[in-house]
Protein backbone atom coordinates (compact mmCIF):
# COMPACT_ATOMS: atom_id res chain seq x y z
CA UNK A 1 0.00 0.00 0.00
CA UNK A 2 2.87 2.21 1.08
CA UNK A 3 4.47 1.51 -2.64
CA UNK A 4 1.48 1.98 -4.49
CA UNK A 5 0.82 5.60 -2.71
CA UNK A 6 4.49 6.36 -3.20
CA UNK A 7 4.17 5.99 -6.96
CA UNK A 8 0.74 7.71 -7.08
CA UNK A 9 2.03 11.13 -5.45
CA UNK A 10 5.41 10.43 -7.41
CA UNK A 11 3.29 11.46 -10.69
CA UNK A 12 2.46 14.86 -9.32
CA UNK A 13 6.14 15.62 -8.66
CA UNK A 14 9.28 16.13 -9.86
CA UNK A 15 12.12 14.67 -7.66
CA UNK A 16 15.62 15.55 -7.70
CA UNK A 17 18.68 14.32 -7.23
CA UNK A 18 21.28 17.37 -6.12
CA UNK A 19 25.09 18.36 -5.79
CA UNK A 20 25.04 20.90 -3.52
CA UNK A 21 28.14 21.90 -4.12
CA UNK A 22 30.76 24.72 -2.80
CA UNK A 23 31.31 25.91 -6.52
CA UNK A 24 28.12 24.63 -8.37
CA UNK A 25 24.86 22.97 -8.01
CA UNK A 26 23.86 20.88 -10.15
CA UNK A 27 20.40 19.46 -10.15
CA UNK A 28 19.41 16.01 -12.00
CA UNK A 29 15.78 15.07 -12.66
CA UNK A 30 14.56 11.06 -13.23
CA UNK A 31 14.23 10.02 -16.60
CA UNK A 32 15.72 13.91 -17.63
CA UNK A 33 18.86 13.36 -16.65
CA UNK A 34 21.08 16.84 -15.65
CA UNK A 35 18.90 20.23 -15.86
CA UNK A 36 20.27 22.81 -14.37
CA UNK A 37 24.03 23.72 -13.54
CA UNK A 38 24.56 27.02 -11.66
CA UNK A 39 27.42 28.40 -9.46
CA UNK A 40 26.27 28.23 -5.87
CA UNK A 41 26.22 32.25 -5.64
CA UNK A 42 23.46 34.56 -4.36
CA UNK A 43 23.52 38.43 -4.40
CA UNK A 44 22.22 39.46 -1.18
CA UNK A 45 21.58 43.52 -0.09
CA UNK A 46 24.49 43.91 2.40
CA UNK A 47 24.42 43.70 5.69
CA UNK A 48 20.99 41.16 5.28
CA UNK A 49 19.94 38.26 3.54
CA UNK A 50 17.72 39.71 1.36
CA UNK A 51 18.20 38.24 -2.45
CA UNK A 52 17.91 40.65 -5.00
CA UNK A 53 15.04 40.98 -7.71
CA UNK A 54 12.42 39.17 -6.29
CA UNK A 55 15.28 35.65 -5.96
CA UNK A 56 16.24 36.31 -9.88
CA UNK A 57 19.92 37.40 -8.35
CA UNK A 58 20.60 33.62 -7.56
CA UNK A 59 23.16 31.18 -9.19
CA UNK A 60 25.21 32.55 -13.12
CA UNK A 61 23.25 35.96 -12.83
CA UNK A 62 25.01 36.33 -9.52
CA UNK A 63 28.62 34.49 -10.14
CA UNK A 64 28.77 37.46 -12.33
CA UNK A 65 28.20 39.65 -9.64
CA UNK A 66 31.27 38.39 -8.07
CA UNK A 67 33.70 41.23 -7.11
CA UNK A 68 31.66 44.08 -9.47
CA UNK A 69 29.00 44.92 -6.70
CA UNK A 70 28.50 48.49 -5.74
CA UNK A 71 28.83 49.29 -1.79
CA UNK A 72 24.80 48.22 -1.01
CA UNK A 73 24.85 44.15 -2.88
CA UNK A 74 26.96 41.59 -1.72
CA UNK A 75 27.54 38.29 -3.81
CA UNK A 76 28.36 35.36 -1.73
CA UNK A 77 28.90 31.79 -1.80
CA UNK A 78 26.53 30.15 1.17
CA UNK A 79 28.58 26.93 1.17
CA UNK A 80 32.00 26.80 2.53
CA UNK A 81 34.36 23.30 2.41
CA UNK A 82 31.46 21.47 1.16
CA UNK A 83 29.18 22.55 3.90
CA UNK A 84 26.60 25.49 5.00
CA UNK A 85 28.33 28.53 6.10
CA UNK A 86 24.79 30.91 5.95
CA UNK A 87 21.54 28.39 6.63
CA UNK A 88 19.25 31.22 5.13
CA UNK A 89 20.87 32.31 2.20
CA UNK A 90 21.59 28.36 1.29
CA UNK A 91 17.42 28.29 1.89
CA UNK A 92 16.95 30.66 -0.08
CA UNK A 93 19.00 29.40 -2.92
CA UNK A 94 18.21 25.68 -2.91
CA UNK A 95 14.45 27.41 -2.97
CA UNK A 96 14.93 28.94 -6.35
CA UNK A 97 16.83 26.36 -8.04
CA UNK A 98 14.05 24.06 -6.86
CA UNK A 99 11.19 26.33 -8.39
CA UNK A 100 13.38 26.79 -11.37
CA UNK A 101 13.20 23.11 -11.72
CA UNK A 102 10.03 21.86 -10.48
CA UNK A 103 7.79 24.92 -12.44
CA UNK A 104 4.67 24.34 -11.23
CA UNK A 105 2.33 26.37 -9.22
CA UNK A 106 0.13 23.19 -7.97
CA UNK A 107 1.61 19.62 -7.34
CA UNK A 108 3.48 17.92 -4.53
CA UNK A 109 6.31 19.10 -3.58
CA UNK A 110 9.50 16.71 -4.58
CA UNK A 111 11.42 14.50 -2.61
CA UNK A 112 15.32 15.47 -2.76
CA UNK A 113 18.65 13.16 -3.10
CA UNK A 114 21.24 15.48 -1.63
CA UNK A 115 25.06 14.39 -1.90
CA UNK A 116 27.21 15.43 1.12
CA UNK A 117 30.73 15.34 1.83
CA UNK A 118 31.68 12.19 3.92
CA UNK A 119 33.18 13.94 6.30
CA UNK A 120 30.34 16.16 7.79
CA UNK A 121 28.71 15.56 11.22
CA UNK A 122 25.59 15.21 12.48
CA UNK A 123 24.68 18.97 13.01
CA UNK A 124 25.90 20.12 9.41
CA UNK A 125 24.13 16.86 8.11
CA UNK A 126 20.74 18.17 9.96
CA UNK A 127 21.41 21.50 8.62
CA UNK A 128 21.22 20.30 4.91
CA UNK A 129 17.90 18.74 5.55
CA UNK A 130 16.34 21.48 7.44
CA UNK A 131 17.60 23.86 4.33
CA UNK A 132 16.05 21.68 2.10
CA UNK A 133 12.86 20.87 3.88
CA UNK A 134 12.25 24.60 4.49
CA UNK A 135 12.92 24.94 0.45
CA UNK A 136 10.43 23.22 -0.27
CA UNK A 137 11.01 19.22 -0.49
CA UNK A 138 8.73 17.02 0.73
CA UNK A 139 11.37 13.94 1.78
CA UNK A 140 14.61 15.23 1.61
CA UNK A 141 17.50 11.83 1.30
CA UNK A 142 21.33 12.34 1.98
CA UNK A 143 24.24 10.28 0.37
CA UNK A 144 27.97 11.01 0.90
CA UNK A 145 29.34 12.09 -1.97
CA UNK A 146 32.22 9.67 -2.91
CA UNK A 147 29.16 7.33 -3.06
CA UNK A 148 27.26 9.50 -5.42
CA UNK A 149 30.19 10.29 -7.61
CA UNK A 150 31.30 5.64 -7.75
CA UNK A 151 27.67 5.67 -8.85
CA UNK A 152 27.58 8.42 -11.21
CA UNK A 153 31.13 6.97 -13.03
CA UNK A 154 29.71 3.65 -12.95
CA UNK A 155 31.92 2.22 -10.96
CA UNK A 156 30.73 -1.89 -9.40
CA UNK A 157 30.12 -0.40 -5.84
CA UNK A 158 27.94 -3.39 -4.76
CA UNK A 159 30.07 -5.82 -5.97
CA UNK A 160 32.85 -7.87 -3.74
CA UNK A 161 35.39 -5.78 -5.33
CA UNK A 162 37.31 -2.64 -4.08
CA UNK A 163 36.70 0.63 -5.76
CA UNK A 164 38.64 3.70 -5.28
CA UNK A 165 37.28 7.21 -5.76
CA UNK A 166 39.09 10.67 -5.64
CA UNK A 167 36.12 13.43 -6.18
CA UNK A 168 37.84 16.91 -6.34
CA UNK A 169 35.17 19.73 -5.67
CA UNK A 170 35.32 23.21 -4.62
CA UNK A 171 35.37 23.15 -1.32
CA UNK A 172 36.67 19.46 -0.70
CA UNK A 173 38.17 16.55 -1.71
CA UNK A 174 36.80 13.55 -1.19
CA UNK A 175 38.22 9.73 -1.33
CA UNK A 176 37.02 6.96 -0.64
CA UNK A 177 37.77 2.96 -0.62
CA UNK A 178 34.43 1.02 -1.78
CA UNK A 179 32.66 -2.31 -1.26
CA UNK A 180 29.91 -4.14 -1.18
CA UNK A 181 27.57 -0.65 -1.42
CA UNK A 182 29.97 0.34 1.97
CA UNK A 183 32.50 2.82 2.35
CA UNK A 184 35.50 1.05 3.47
CA UNK A 185 37.48 3.90 4.39
CA UNK A 186 37.85 7.65 3.12
CA UNK A 187 39.28 10.28 3.78
CA UNK A 188 37.84 14.02 3.41
CA UNK A 189 39.83 17.22 2.90
CA UNK A 190 39.57 20.84 2.76
CA UNK A 191 41.47 21.33 -0.24
CA UNK A 192 39.89 21.19 -3.57
CA UNK A 193 39.34 24.14 -6.66
CA UNK A 194 39.15 27.03 -4.06
CA UNK A 195 42.46 26.29 -2.59
CA UNK A 196 43.78 25.96 -5.86
CA UNK A 197 42.37 30.07 -7.26
CA UNK A 198 43.57 31.09 -3.75
CA UNK A 199 47.26 29.45 -4.37
CA UNK A 200 46.92 31.65 -8.03
CA UNK A 201 45.88 35.03 -6.17
CA UNK A 202 48.42 34.74 -3.76
CA UNK A 203 50.91 34.03 -6.58
CA UNK A 204 50.14 36.80 -8.24
CA UNK A 205 50.14 39.47 -5.14
CA UNK A 206 53.18 37.73 -3.95
CA UNK A 207 55.81 37.87 -7.79
CA UNK A 208 53.65 40.71 -9.58
CA UNK A 209 52.25 42.94 -6.94
CA UNK A 210 48.90 42.53 -9.03
CA UNK A 211 45.70 41.66 -6.84
CA UNK A 212 43.59 39.58 -9.10
CA UNK A 213 40.15 38.49 -8.33
CA UNK A 214 38.47 35.13 -7.94
CA UNK A 215 36.92 34.85 -11.33
CA UNK A 216 40.44 35.56 -13.09
CA UNK A 217 42.46 33.11 -11.21
CA UNK A 218 40.04 30.61 -11.67
CA UNK A 219 40.34 31.63 -15.81
CA UNK A 220 44.06 30.75 -15.37
CA UNK A 221 43.84 27.43 -13.73
CA UNK A 222 41.70 26.60 -16.30
CA UNK A 223 43.35 28.28 -19.46
CA UNK A 224 46.67 27.50 -18.36
CA UNK A 225 46.85 25.83 -14.72
CA UNK A 226 49.10 22.18 -15.17
CA UNK A 227 50.16 19.82 -12.43
CA UNK A 228 52.35 18.35 -14.67
CA UNK A 229 54.89 19.91 -17.57
CA UNK A 230 53.36 20.46 -20.43
CA UNK A 231 54.26 19.45 -23.96
CA UNK A 232 53.81 23.21 -25.19
CA UNK A 233 54.10 25.68 -22.29
CA UNK A 234 51.47 28.37 -22.14
CA UNK A 235 51.13 32.01 -21.31
CA UNK A 236 48.24 34.05 -20.55
CA UNK A 237 47.77 38.11 -19.81
CA UNK A 238 46.39 39.01 -16.76
CA UNK A 239 44.54 41.92 -15.77
CA UNK A 240 44.42 43.59 -12.61
CA UNK A 241 44.95 46.10 -9.80
CA UNK A 242 48.69 47.35 -9.16
CA UNK A 243 49.08 46.99 -5.49
CA UNK A 244 51.82 49.71 -5.45
CA UNK A 245 50.49 52.29 -7.36
CA UNK A 246 46.49 51.29 -6.70
CA UNK A 247 45.94 51.73 -10.22
CA UNK A 248 45.12 48.38 -13.37
CA UNK A 249 47.53 47.01 -14.51
CA UNK A 250 48.57 43.64 -17.23
CA UNK A 251 50.97 41.40 -16.90
CA UNK A 252 52.08 37.98 -18.71
CA UNK A 253 52.13 35.02 -16.53
CA UNK A 254 53.12 31.11 -17.66
CA UNK A 255 51.54 28.55 -17.07
CA UNK A 256 55.23 26.88 -15.49
CA UNK A 257 54.68 29.18 -12.61
CA UNK A 258 51.06 28.75 -12.36
CA UNK A 259 52.19 25.11 -12.03
CA UNK A 260 54.54 26.09 -9.31
CA UNK A 261 51.40 28.02 -7.27
CA UNK A 262 49.46 25.03 -7.49
CA UNK A 263 52.05 22.65 -5.69
CA UNK A 264 51.47 22.87 -1.85
CA UNK A 265 47.20 22.39 -2.65
CA UNK A 266 48.14 19.33 -5.51
CA UNK A 267 50.65 18.06 -3.12
CA UNK A 268 47.88 17.92 0.11
CA UNK A 269 45.73 16.10 -2.47
CA UNK A 270 48.20 13.21 -3.35
CA UNK A 271 48.98 13.05 0.80
CA UNK A 272 45.33 12.09 1.31
CA UNK A 273 45.26 9.73 -1.63
CA UNK A 274 48.03 7.65 -0.27
CA UNK A 275 46.88 8.05 3.18
CA UNK A 276 43.31 6.42 2.53
CA UNK A 277 45.32 3.16 0.19
CA UNK A 278 47.55 3.00 3.77
CA UNK A 279 45.14 1.84 5.87
CA UNK A 280 43.15 0.05 3.15
CA UNK A 281 42.91 -3.73 3.57
CA UNK A 282 45.15 -5.90 1.66
CA UNK A 283 42.41 -7.62 -0.53
CA UNK A 284 40.80 -4.38 -1.64
CA UNK A 285 44.52 -3.01 -2.29
CA UNK A 286 44.98 -6.24 -4.86
CA UNK A 287 41.39 -5.21 -6.51
CA UNK A 288 42.74 -1.18 -6.38
CA UNK A 289 45.65 -2.54 -8.17
CA UNK A 290 43.99 -3.95 -11.36
CA UNK A 291 40.86 -1.61 -11.14
CA UNK A 292 43.09 1.52 -10.57
CA UNK A 293 41.66 5.00 -8.89
CA UNK A 294 38.92 6.78 -10.59
CA UNK A 295 38.77 10.73 -10.32
CA UNK A 296 35.72 12.99 -10.45
CA UNK A 297 34.59 16.51 -9.54
CA UNK A 298 35.76 19.63 -11.90
CA UNK A 299 39.03 19.23 -9.91
CA UNK A 300 39.70 16.28 -11.94
CA UNK A 301 40.11 18.42 -15.37
CA UNK A 302 43.39 19.93 -14.20
CA UNK A 303 45.97 19.50 -16.44
CA UNK A 304 48.31 16.39 -16.16
CA UNK A 305 46.69 15.96 -12.35
CA UNK A 306 46.20 12.18 -13.28
CA UNK A 307 49.54 12.03 -14.29
CA UNK A 308 50.95 12.99 -11.16
CA UNK A 309 48.30 10.83 -8.90
CA UNK A 310 49.65 7.63 -10.89
CA UNK A 311 53.16 8.49 -10.73
CA UNK A 312 52.95 8.73 -6.68
CA UNK A 313 50.49 6.04 -5.98
CA UNK A 314 52.02 3.48 -8.79
CA UNK A 315 48.64 3.20 -9.65
CA UNK A 316 46.71 3.72 -12.98
CA UNK A 317 44.11 6.54 -12.96
CA UNK A 318 41.70 7.67 -15.06
CA UNK A 319 39.23 11.18 -15.43
CA UNK A 320 36.15 9.76 -15.58
CA UNK A 321 33.74 11.27 -18.68
CA UNK A 322 32.43 14.42 -17.66
CA UNK A 323 33.65 14.18 -14.21
CA UNK A 324 32.11 17.57 -13.22
CA UNK A 325 28.48 16.02 -13.21
CA UNK A 326 29.88 12.51 -11.66
CA UNK A 327 28.15 12.97 -8.42
CA UNK A 328 24.72 14.42 -10.13
CA UNK A 329 24.56 11.64 -12.52
CA UNK A 330 25.19 9.45 -8.96
CA UNK A 331 21.96 10.88 -7.34
CA UNK A 332 20.18 10.32 -10.37
CA UNK A 333 20.35 6.52 -10.37
CA UNK A 334 19.51 6.67 -7.12
CA UNK A 335 16.49 8.32 -7.41
CA UNK A 336 15.61 5.94 -10.20
CA UNK A 337 16.75 2.86 -7.75
CA UNK A 338 16.01 4.33 -4.88
CA UNK A 339 13.78 1.06 -3.20
CA UNK A 340 16.87 -0.86 -4.56
CA UNK A 341 19.85 1.18 -3.19
CA UNK A 342 17.62 2.71 -0.60
CA UNK A 343 20.20 1.43 2.16
CA UNK A 344 22.84 4.04 0.73
CA UNK A 345 20.72 6.66 1.93
CA UNK A 346 19.98 8.78 5.24
CA UNK A 347 16.91 10.87 6.13
CA UNK A 348 15.82 13.05 8.88
CA UNK A 349 14.51 10.74 10.91
CA UNK A 350 18.46 8.93 11.25
CA UNK A 351 20.15 11.93 11.92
Amino acid sequence: MVTFVNRFVGLFSIDMGVDLGTANTLVCVQGEGIVLNEPSVVAVRRGTNEVLRDGQAVGLAAKEMLGKTPGTIEAVRPMKDGVIADFEITENMLRYFIRKVHNRSWGVKPRLVIAVPAGINKVETRAVTNSAERAGARKVYLIKEPLAAAIGVGLPITEPTGCMIVDIGGGTTEVAVISLAGIVNDRSVKVAGDEMDEAIIDHMKKNYNLMIGVQSAERIKIQIGSAYPLRKEMTMDVKGRDLSRGLPNRVVVTSEEIREALSEPIDEIVSAIKATLEVTPPELAADIVDMGITMAGGGALLRGLDRVIAEETGLPVRVAKDPLCAVARGTGVLLEQIEVLKDLLSTSEEL
